[in-house]
């Protein structure tokens, strides 16, 4: 990478300022393949060449080893372990690390080659038919680059899953929620969306869902158009709107804006549920108007923000 996409990673600012204008930025890489990849930079502290890895014993399949980052002991990471493509690789050497911090946890990612940072609307980022999705649903999502080469941005958060294991969901307490009532909520996750379903069914709360932000939009205008054709009010039934930051084809911000500027959902409160948890990332939810934000994934934390929102 060039000295000026390096310090694009370390610019805070710059990274922030996508929030809300329903473009992100990824970073291209390879894993020994033809084959290109993105992660969001947003989830990217560094990139460094890959230092003396320690070997540990018993570590998680993928998992090579630690290392010391500025004091920090962290895990070690091959995504070329869980990547399965139909090609011959290029070479082995995981020469490249990129180090990423979302969900709580800070570890580092083996790669064979980092390219470039590109900058791309999130409306032309898709995510894949059922029958593509395959490497255990770990492709979120799928753009294009100027020159017809398909990028697969990676699911982190399921790849981290599969490494350090699922949080097991404790009992909780059921709210006291009206039967005919219900929320809504969206994730591309596969995995986000698993552990939210699992904090509803404890708390006994209807739910109805969606897998972008795009489609969510939708969903939700549908459930409007049916209050009002039925001369109700949505949030008599509807109580909360549960929305994640980063979705293909529209991210939650602006989901947010859309949600916020429409009168038929006043009343209706939204909470952000990200694995982007710096202040940053608080503040642009903020500015959008989200009345709460929550880190992903703990069960109780977000048991208990929903939880006063839904009840009564």
């Amino acid at each position: 990478m060039s000295e000026s996409q390096v310090n694009l990673l370390d610019s805070v600012d710059a990274r922030t300022k996508l929030a809300g204008s329903n473009k992100m930025e990824i970073l291209l890489f390879s894993l020994g393949t033809k084959e290109i990849f993105g992660i969001n930079v947003f989830k990217v502290r560094e990139v460094s060449q890959t230092p003396k890895i320690t070997k540990t014993p018993n570590m998680p399949l993928g998992v090579e080893g630690v290392i010391s980052l500025r004091g920090n002991i962290i895990p070690v990471i091959a995504l070329s372990r869980f990547i399965s493509t139909n090609e011959s690789p290029l070479s082995t050497a995981d020469s490249t690390m990129i180090v990423t911090e979302f969900s709580k946890h800070t570890q580092a990612f083996l790669v064979h080659e980092v390219d470039r940072i590109i900058r791309v609307d999130w409306d032309k980022v898709r995510a894949p038919e059922s029958m593509l999705a395959g490497n255990q649903a770990l492709i979120t999502a799928l753009t294009e680059l100027p020159d017809g080469k398909l990028v697969s941005i990676l699911d982190v958060e399921q790849i981290l899953s599969s490494v350090i294991g699922e949080p097991i969901i404790p009992d909780l307490p059921p709210t006291n929620i009206d039967p005919d009532s219900f929320m809504f909520f969206v994730d591309d996750s596969m995995v986000a969306r698993k552990e939210i379903v699992g904090v509803l069914d404890k708390l006994g709360i209807k739910y109805h869902q969606a897998n972008n932000g795009k489609e969510a939009w939708d969903k939700l205008q549908n459930l409007a158009n049916r209050a009002t054709h039925d001369g109700e009010l949505l949030r008599e039934k509807l109580k909360l709107i549960l929305v994640d930051a980063e979705m293909p084809e529209m991210d939650g911000y602006v989901l947010t804006k859309h949600i916020k500027s429409d009168h038929r959902f006043t009343g209706i409160p939204v909470v952000m549920h990200s694995s982007l948890s710096s202040n940053a990332n608080r503040a642009m939810g903020s500015s959008v108007g989200v009345d709460a934000y929550v880190a992903k994934f703990d069960p109780v934390i977000l048991a208990d923000t929903l939880s006063p929102y839904i009840a009564g």
